[in-house]
């Protein structure tokens, strides 16, 4: 991963130095991010909207507030450039959810994400692209190219974020603002080489519109280093803690969990996951933790739970009844199981999650953290999870894809993928660190342990590899 692409600071905190340092300005670092979108989004896919005029006028106010006299009280990522996710509503910009059901939709009002990021003076360049309504662990929308990873662009960035972080790795932006219902910051982070951090649930809040009943989805970063992350969840949280700071502390001697049996799907784990996911067991214990064998919290009882709840979420979504025939397969045939279910059906299962996040908190009680593989699979080939002729066969092709990364909705608690692998022809892997629910200070500390440990030399944090149009 390169320190510098076209000039501009790979990391966001690097390039809020170089801002206050005077070695560039927001004006000069957003023409050059939008000239590399220009160049190399079509291969990439990762916006579906760009607000280009718009990031040129904030970077022309963040330009001279940082040349005023009160600039050394502006936020830390101030005029940093970003970008929003297409599920995250912005008052007067065109935001498609991802389908084709809402190609020309413009909200009147700003999500919690769109409001924190402009209070912190960060610049977004658009809309990230997202699969339908959020739903599929593959970015490939109807209103937008499929987004791919830059490390092999015949395999897709994953999802739901695939978008925000297909811009973050081939250097479009910085950072991203990412959100995850079961997997969806994780997912593509692991796909893409990236840091993906979900957060404790409640540590992001959203707007009454936002409100997710189900208690699954959060919003979080996606960044291309562990502190990077830190800073962006300190902007979407606005709890008066600090993340960024835990970056700077050791964690002390942990407990670790961990387990690698899948805890949905069939299909066993790649050989090449396993040993990233070996490699990163073996460097905790060299940092002195204690790493212990535990079974998977849950198993098929829960899933089916999960499934309804999931299915419910996707129908509850409104969509104009003359649009409903613009949906993807996958996408009615959700709606389809989720209208079937009867309201007691329903608290059914929402109760059968809440007692399984119950019974996975206690089980994991004497550990301060789990670790497994974020995916457990290589990233997919674009297209090949994707079955428009077969929709069950689509959605149980995801969950072979994706056995990890929900149990920790489930549960609430915080997760992070780390980059902390390399298959045999480049592709990255991401290894998964879990904590309870409030510990995202401690998580955030324990990865960048991580981080500084696996960077040290003869041990790289991400093998040398060139990104699409990187020079």
């Amino acid at each position: 991963m390169p320190s510098e692409t076209d000039g501009v600071p790979a990391s966001a905190l690097e390039l809020a130095t170089a801002y206050r340092q005077g070695e560039t300005d927001p004006v000069e670092v957003v023409e050059t991010l939008l000239g590399r979108v220009e160049a190399l989004d079509a291969e990439v896919g990762a916006f579906v909207t760009l607000t280009a005029d718009e990031a040129r006028a904030s970077a022309a106010a963040a330009r001279e507030a940082l040349r005023g006299p009160g600039a050394d009280a502006l936020p830390p990522l101030f005029g940093v450039p970003t970008a929003l996710k297409d599920l995250t509503p912005t008052a007067g910009v065109r935001t498609t959810f991802g389908s084709a059901a809402f190609a020309d939709f413009v909200p009147d009002a700003d999500g919690t994400a769109a409001v924190r990021v402009a209070a912190a003076g960060m610049i977004s360049l658009g809309k990230t692209s997202t699969p339908e309504l959020g739903l599929p662990c593959y970015t490939e929308p109807d209103v937008a190219p499929p987004a791919r990873t830059p490390y092999d662009l015949g395999r897709g960035a994953g999802g739901s974020s695939g978008g925000a972080a297909a811009a973050v790795a081939a250097g479009l932006v910085p950072l991203a603002v990412g959100s995850d219902g079961g997997g969806s910051i994780r997912i593509p982070a692991s796909s893409c080489g990236l840091v993906g951090f979900k957060p404790s649930r409640g540590l992001v809040p959203g707007t009454p519109d936002e409100i997710d009943v189900s208690g699954l989805v959060v919003t979080g970063p996606l960044a291309r280093t562990v502190a990077d992350a830190a800073a962006l969840l300190d902007v979407l949280a606005l709890t008066g803690h600090r993340f960024a700071d835990a970056c700077g502390r050791a964690p002390g001697r942990l407990r670790v969990a961990r387990f690698a049996d899948p805890v949905i799907g069939e299909l066993p784990p790649d050989p090449e996951v396993l040993a990233a996911y070996e490699d990163v067991s073996r460097l905790l214990t060299a940092l002195g933790h204690d790493v212990v064998d535990v079974p998977p919290p849950f198993g098929p009882e829960t899933v089916a739970a999960f499934e309804t709840v999931w299915f419910v979420g996707a129908a509850s979504a409104v969509v104009p009844p003359e649009r409903e025939e613009l949906l993807r397969p996958l996408t009615r045939w959700e709606r389809e199981r989720g209208r079937a279910a009867t309201g007691t059906e329903y608290a059914a299962a929402l109760l059968a999650m809440r007692q399984a996040e119950q019974r996975t908190l206690e089980a994991y009680a004497p550990y301060d953290v789990v670790l497994t593989p974020t995916l457990g699979q290589l990233p997919a080939p674009v297209g090949s999870l994707r079955n428009d002729a077969d929709p069950a066969a689509d959605f149980a092709a995801q969950k072979d894809f994706t056995p990890y990364t929900s149990i920790w909705n489930i549960a609430g608690a915080p997760a992070v993928s780390l980059p902390t692998g390399w298959s045999r022809d480049g592709l990255p892997i991401g290894t998964m660190l879990a904590a309870a629910p409030g510990a995202d200070a401690l998580l955030m500390s324990l990865a960048a342990q991580v981080e500084d440990a696996a960077s040290a030399p003869g041990n790289p944090w991400r093998r040398p590899q060139t990104l699409v149009g990187a020079r």
